[in-house]
């Protein structure tokens, strides 16, 4: 996958069968799903691959206990069915995962084992195991870190786990494979429109005209159909179609904290079922550190760098606090970070956290194709219903899906040891690979998606910058001024997972 090879592949008198616009977690999925259809397939992204909300979620494939709860069975047996499937492609990046429920009442124990029997009977053949009561005994022994106080035993149940970046970076592998064409940092400007027929009361979209800010180029893409894959900015393309047309989406922002592995030992997860908004809080062992979340924040400003607020960090240390033996403070955490959900508007619902986590596709008059909505579990199956929208709208001669059994591409990036020193991880071999194979521009690039050490250890990334940009210099024939903008502009990124 290189970025050079990519853009050679444009020809302005081509016109694509799909054109996806956004390259996070559903943009790649669908430019998956549409390649493995035989259809010609581009897509473009404005930042790096998952650069915003899909490098930044709990790490968690889930059928989400608390949609249970809510009632939404239709969703969680999507998504349990979704998980299953996402394990077995992707087993590099994705295993199964352990999660302690504690439980200070028998009415919990019984309450919450109820649930999860229930949640794992709707997995079907797709179980991953049978949940279990467990004694008061045993959590000490599997998770000493859970305080003990009042504590009559609790539940394990199983998920899934898997690197986020990681998976989005082996999607456009695997796109690329079947032939797509995936270009990052390449923003659609605006909408190529014109009427399809004679007869058409409307011009109808048919491509993009795109700008490629590595190179300073624009350039049309033409196509036969587009798919809107923005995420939060969805509304941004939707408006650049029709100028008139309301928001769909309302942002909800969610944190996490990363802190050492020390805080909580062990190879099970924690699960906090009522937070005080009625959420539910994770503490999630990750590359031999804890990730703790997140919280549902109704946030008015979309940017493609969101901050923790005050009261979030607050909330997270003191829901954690109150179910472990140490008492985590800000000083302890290694580095933070937030993600903007694209939620979908309800009417009469105000609470962002009771708002679907369902996705939609909306169809424009125009023919343009929006989805949004959705999380990173199901983004298989809203790849597969925004192609199938392309089929419908573009009158393709129909082709069965086939992701999911398809094998997602895997890479030897995929299982870093961070504790390896800086100078093995991101050796010249490797920098080149980062930049040749999966497309690297920037040392933010490397060091927060490709590798993941800025969302483990902010003070660790940045040791690791200066050594990152001069490595990569000397595999992009750069010199000294390119090296130390590279610096200044990771470290204002960077300032943001600061504590």
């Amino acid at each position: 996958m290189n970025r050079t090879s990519m853009l050679s592949q444009l020809d302005e008198n081509k016109t694509w069968d799909v054109l996806i616009i956004g390259g996070g977690a559903t943009g790649l999925g669908t430019a998956v799903d549409a390649a493995s259809r035989g259809l010609s397939t581009i897509l473009i992204e404005a930042e790096d691959f998952a650069k915003g909300t899909s490098s930044r979620s709990t790490k968690l494939i889930h059928g989400g206990v608390r949609y249970l709860e809510q009632g939404n069975l239709k969703l969680v047996r999507e998504a349990l069915k979704e998980r299953g499937w996402l394990l077995k492609n992707a087993p590099s990046v994705a295993h199964t995962l352990g999660f302690i429920i504690p439980s200070f009442s028998f009415m919990q124990k019984l309450y919450y084992g109820t649930g999860l029997k229930l949640y794992d009977f709707l997995s079907a053949k797709l179980s991953l195991g049978k949940p279990k009561f467990i004694s008061r005994k045993t959590i000490e022994k599997i998770s000493p870190a859970i305080d003990q106080k009042n504590l009559k035993g609790g539940i394990v149940y199983y998920d899934g786990q898997f690197d986020d970046a990681r998976l989005a970076i082996n999607l456009a592998n695997t796109a690329v494979q079947y032939g797509a064409v995936l270009i990052n940092y390449c923003e659609a400007t605006a909408l190529l429109k014109k009427k399809i027929k004679p007869t058409d009361k409307q011009e109808k979209v048919c491509g993009a005209i795109a700008y490629d800010y590595v190179n300073n180029k624009t350039f049309e893409i033409k196509s036969k159909t587009v798919i809107n894959a923005t995420g939060v900015f969805v509304d941004d393309i939707l408006q650049m179609d029709n100028k008139d047309v309301a928001d769909i989406v309302t942002p909800s922002q969610g944190i996490h904290l990363v802190v050492d592995k020390k805080f909580f030992p062990g190879d099970h997860a924690l699960m906090i079922p009522k937070t005080d908004d009625k959420r539910i809080l994770f503490a999630v062992p990750w590359h031999n550190k804890v990730v703790l979340g997140t919280t549902d924040t109704e946030i008015e400003d979309i940017t493609d760098e969101p901050v923790p607020l005050k009261e979030e960090i607050d909330f997270v240390l003191n829901h954690a606090n109150r179910y472990l033996k140490t008492n985590i403070t800000l000083n302890d955490v290694c580095s933070m970070f937030a993600g903007l959900r694209p939620l979908v508007k309800t009417n009469g619902v105000t609470n962002t956290s009771m708002l679907s986590r369902d996705h939609i596709i909306i169809v424009s008059t125009s023919d343009l194709i929006t989805i949004t909505g959705g999380k990173w579990t199901t983004y298989r199956k809203m790849a597969e219903d925004a192609v199938n929208n392309a089929i419908f709208i573009a009158k393709f001669s129909y082709k069965h899906p086939v992701t999911k059994n398809l094998a997602i591409h895997s890479s030897a990036f995929d299982a870093i040891n961070y504790d390896d020193a800086v100078e093995k991880i991101y050796s010249a071999g490797n920098i080149k690979k980062f930049v040749e194979e999966e497309m690297a521009v920037s040392i933010e690039d490397i060091l927060a998606r490709r590798t993941r050490l800025l969302f483990l250890d902010v003070r660790k990334a940045l040791q690791a910058a200066p050594t990152v940009a001069k490595t990569m210099a000397a595999v992009l024939q750069k010199n000294e001024e390119w090296i130390q903008t590279e610096i200044d502009s990771f470290t204002d990124v960077a300032k943001n997972y600061l504590p």
